[in-house]
This record gives C-alpha cells, sequence and structure tokens, in this order.
C-alpha cells in the first residue's frame, strides 16, 4: 500500500491524456529500468524504434502513431513507479502487478483494460512420486490502451519473447493495435494450458494402470499409492485455478465491444475462449477421475488388508487345535484317556495333525488361505 500512498500523493486536478491520468505527476522518473525486457515503438506492423525508454516511447507514438510495447519482469514499486506515471495506471491494478499472487481476471479502467493470466509449466520428472512438483505457475499481466500495452511478467517461465518475435513475423496481425498483443498473449497462456493437460493425462493414465492392473494384492497397495494420486490431485487443483477462473474475461473479451480493443481482434478471442473451455472441461474432469482413482485405491487396500485378517484368523485357528490339547494333557490328572496306553502319545498325535489338517483344508476350500 505504500507505493498507493506514493503516487496518489502527487494526485494533481489536471486529466491530461499524456501520463496525469489518475493522478500521477508527470515529472515521475521513467527512466529505463533492470526490469524492464524491452521497449519498442510499431507503426503499421513493423517495429521502428528501439532501445528507448518509455517516455521516448510514447512520445514518438503521440507524434507519429502506432503503439508501444513495454514488456518487464517482476519490477519493484519504485521501478514501476516511472511507467506507471506515463501511461496513466491505476494504482489499484498497479499495486496487484508489482505484488502478483493474482487470480485470472479482466478490470477496466477508463479506456485501459487490466488483463491478469496465470501461466502454467509442466514440470517433467522421470517417475512420479508422493512429493512430485507437476505443474509450475506463473503469472503475465497486461495494461493494455489504445496507444499502448505493458506486459508484467512473474515466474521463471511464460517468457513473452518468442511471441514478440512470432508477432513481428506478423505486421499484418500487429497493425491491428494493442488488442493484437492482448489476444496473441492470451492464445500462448492457453497453448499452455493445453499442453499441460495433455502431459497431465499422461501422469493420471500411468496411475489409473498402476492401481487397475496390479489387482486387489499386495502389489495395488503399492503400484497405487495414495500418496502419489493425492500429490497428482493437488497438482490438478493448482492447474485448476489457473483455468476456470480465466474463462469469464476471455468470453468478456469475446462476446462484449470493449474498448480498445478492435473489432477484428475480437473474432479470435472467440476462439480462444472456445479453446479454454474445452480444457477447462478437461481439467475438471481431471479432478472427478482422480477421485474415482483414489477411492479404488483405498478399497483395494482394504480388500488387502481383510485378505491379510483372514488369514491370520485360519492359521490362528489351526495352531488353537495343538495348543488346546497340550494345555488338557498338562494338567497331569491320573485317569486321563489312553495316559498309560502304550500307544497313547503316538495316538494323540496322529489325532492332533489330522485335525489340523482337516481344518487347513476347509479354509483352503473357502478360500481363506
Amino acid at each position: 500500500m505504500s507505493m498507493i500512498r506514493d503516487l496518489r500523493a502527487a494526485v494533481r486536478p489536471s486529466r491530461r491524456r499524456d501520463g496525469a491520468a489518475f493522478g500521477y505527476e508527470k515529472s515521475a522518473p521513467a527512466c529505463v529500468n533492470s526490469a524492464i525486457v524491452d521497449c519498442a515503438v510499431y507503426r503499421e506492423g513493423r517495429r521502428v524504434q528501439e532501445a528507448c525508454t518509455p517516455a521516448e516511447a510514447m512520445a514518438s507514438v503521440r507524434a507519429e502513431g502506432g503503439f508501444a510495447w513495454i514488456g518487464l519482469h517482476e519490477p519493484s514499486e519504485a521501478e514501476f513507479a516511472g511507467i506507471a506515471a506515463e501511461f496513466g495506471l491505476h494504482p489499484l491494478a498497479v499495486e496487484d502487478a508489482v505484488h502478483a499472487h493474482q487470480r485470472p481476471k479482466l478490470e477496466r479502467y477508463d479506456d485501459t483494460l487490466f488483463t491478469v493470466f496465470k501461466t502454467v509449466h509442466y514440470v517433467e520428472h522421470a517417475e512420479l512420486t508422493a512429493t512430485s512438483e507437476v505443474v509450475e505457475t506463473g503469472e503475465v499481466m497486461c495494461f493494455t490502451g489504445r496507444d499502448f500495452i505493458v506486459t508484467v511478467r512473474h515466474g521463471g517461465q511464460g517468457s513473452l519473447r518468442a511471441l514478440r518475435h512470432r508477432l513481428q513475423d506478423d505486421p499484418e496481425l500487429l497493425a491491428k493495435g494493442s488488442s493484437a498483443v492482448l489476444h496473441a498473449i492470451a492464445d500462448q497462456v492457453v497453448d499452455g494450458y493445453i499442453a499441460v493437460a495433455g502431459a497431465v493425462q499422461d501422469d493420471i493414465d500411468e496411475v489409473e494402470i498402476d492401481v487397475f492392473s496390479s489387482g486387489t494384492g499386495r502389489g495395488a497397495t503399492r503400484g497405487g499409492d495414495a500418496g502419489r494420486i493425492y500429490q497428482l490431485k493437488r497438482e490438478v487443483l493448482e492447474f485448476k485455478r489457473a483455468v476456470g477462473p480465466l474463462l469469464r474475461p476471455l468470453q468478456l473479451l469475446s462476446e462484449r465491444p470493449m474498448r480498445p480493443v478492435d473489432s477484428d481482434i475480437q473474432k479470435y478471442f472467440r476462439d480462444v475462449a472456445d479453446h479454454l473451455a474445452r480444457v477447462n472441461e478437461q481439467v475438471l474432469s481431471f479432478d472427478d477421475l482422480l477421485n474415482s482413482i483414489l477411492q479404488a485405491n483405498l478399497a483395494q487396500a482394504a480388500v488387502a488388508q481383510n485378505e491379510d485378517m483372514r488369514k491370520i484368523t485360519s492359521w490362528a485357528a489351526i495352531f488353537a487345535v495343538p495348543t488346546m490339547i497340550a494345555g488338557i494333557y498338562g494338567m497331569n490328572f491320573h485317569s486321563m484317556p489312553e495316559l498309560h496306553w502304550k500307544y497313547g502319545y503316538p495316538a494323540v498325535l496322529v489325532a492332533t495333525v489330522a485335525l489340523c489338517f482337516g481344518i487347513h483344508r476347509g479354509f483352503k476350500r473357502n478360500g481363506w488361505l
């Protein structure tokens, strides 16, 4: 909140378009800093100015047209203050962009759109364990105006460098302005969701095969370790938090005329929203499927425990026969049956073995052993 207090302290009554909107003082520093990844001016779909500061970029845009694209990576409050003043960004959106950890959303501040995307990256692993990290998330925030777009990235993945080069190779699309960049970022984020969904599906298939191919014996509890399933479920939940909340913002971008989104670009947002809806359905099915796999694994573990208990009970019943006989004859009464008979001891042993064999065969026939 300290940044908001500092920015609001510089409030002036002017509502000039050149950076004084929302009460920012125009004299705020707008120099190049370490958080700026790239800063360029695009005119008629082509990059016309490089290695410039945000102030120089906007001066060029106001003088000759086009739009500026400034990319930042994890800026601090001080590093973002000058840029916020230059482009007239709202303090609440600036605070969200600096501190990150936001849910996907779309907010409008006069003629500026503030969009938050959650990027998702699949973490490769040789074997899924109870502590494996499956998905890694980051964030990309976009401030989109009529003649500028400011992108703020958080996290070690989700770089926009390749996207920038790809757009520069398509001047016709880039000529549509800043909204073309916003669409390209949304499309890249959703394409990343599709790729991660496919990889997570492979992990779920692997766990499912382990659970159901091992039967209900001891192998079932080993192959379908509940810890692995629960960890995968936690990762899917993280994935769902990135995908689900983005549905409504993309629907708004595709259904309603919204400044500064170009009407031609709006049609492309419909395609992205459709892809996202399919990914969201897939992620929801992951959650349900993992619930079923977890329940099946726990049921198999219970069955395996019941089998162990039946075996223990069967052997306890078998060993109870010689224990009982030895206990009776250990009482040393003079009138015990066959006590003074020559073949009494062998006869008792034979009877004991016969009884134990009969009980064992009965349990074996009933499937307890």
